[in-house]
């Protein structure tokens, strides 16, 4: 389902626009529908109030929770159904985070992630994206959602956007507080500069080599590092938000000195953060973590260089937590 459906059911009913709105507000927030400072009965037309309880159901199933795994650093991993049966992930981090899956597989076929490899399967609605943050809010405070789940947003991007839209305005998340997530696509660099609402931007480098990132992400569009960045930084100096630039950290891969000096080349004087993100290590993949001695002397290295890297984790490590895992045991569980 998109936005723009229950928009179209709401007119339907007879609601106006301010109706819809105030509707929209009320669910990307987690409230009953017919929630808001003036109470419904004088605010909404009666036909409208009469199917807000039909409305609040269909809406309901568009996401629902059938496991849930706490992780010791205070993330919840979701396994979450959606209306037709498939499942996506969806992931509650510390510090009032979500991120949120905007397709079933992925086209991509990262060859150190588990997502990629039973391919894309569909694309989710921008309502079954935004429904993702919705079950979240009915848990915690959520201020910041990050599109890294499962799927590329790139390959889906007009549902993100729109999801993107709603919760930047209805939902009340800040702008630079929603950040989407793409390993590179020239399309990302064509349509968020001219988004009503233009979020954050985190690029999956992983490699400033271009014939180890096509080995990487096989099936990612053709982008030099070199160039990606210099994309990256077009629409980071438009937004004034720094671009946030993925790096999974695979043990005799990417974890190398010319790595190293890659990153110094590329990265220095640009308004950029490098997140490191040592390997989640994954069944059945023939990839390692590189150890945090290492790990820590990277990012070290890159602050003397005048570069400002963050060392991270991934959530939920502690209950295998790496993005497709869930949906992938369940799968096979049910096979």
């Amino acid at each position: 389902m998109r936005i723009e459906q229950i928009r179209q059911t709401l007119h339907r009913d007879g609601a106006k626009s301010c109706h819809a709105e105030r509707i929209l507000r009320a669910w990307t927030r987690a409230l009953p529908l017919d929630h808001g400072p003036v109470a419904a009965e004088h605010f909404h037309p009666l036909p409208v109030r009469a199917a807000l309880p039909a409305l609040a159901a269909e809406l309901a199933r568009l996401a629902c929770v059938r496991a849930e795994h706490v992780g010791a650093d205070g993330s919840i991993r979701l396994l979450v159904e959606l209306a037709d049966g498939q499942t996506v992930e969806t992931v509650l981090l510390p510090r009032q985070g979500v991120c949120v899956s905007s397709q079933v597989g992925c086209a991509v076929g990262c060859t150190f992630c588990m997502t990629g490899r039973s391919g894309l399967l569909r694309q989710l609605g921008s309502a079954e994206i935004v429904a993702q943050v919705v079950l979240a809010r009915a848990r915690r405070k959520v201020t910041k959602v990050v599109f890294m789940g499962m799927g590329e947003p790139a390959h889906n991007i007009d549902n993100v956007l729109d999801a993107i839209e709603l919760l930047g305005t209805a939902g009340g998340i800040g702008h630079k507080s929603l950040v989407f997530s793409t390993v590179g696509d020239r399309r990302v660099f064509e349509r968020l500069p001219r988004a009503a609402v233009k979020p954050a931007l985190a690029l999956s480098l992983h490699t400033t080599c271009a014939g180890l990132r096509e080995r990487l992400l096989p099936k990612a569009q053709a982008i030099d590092p070199a160039e990606l960045v210099e994309l990256g930084e077009t629409y980071a100096r438009a937004t004034g938000y720094p671009i946030q630039y993925q790096w999974t950290l695979l043990e005799g891969i990417n974890d190398t000195d010319e790595e190293l000096d890659g990153i110094v080349r590329l990265l220095r004087g640009k308004y950029a953060v490098m997140n490191f993100i040592p390997y989640n290590e994954v069944d059945g993949l023939d990839f390692d973590r590189p150890s945090s001695t290492r790990a820590e002397a990277m990012s070290k290295h890159l602050y003397r260089h005048g570069i400002f890297a963050k060392l991270r984790q991934s959530a939920g490590q502690d209950i295998a937590g790496a993005c497709g895992q869930l949906r992938a045991r369940s799968v096979a569980q049910a096979v």
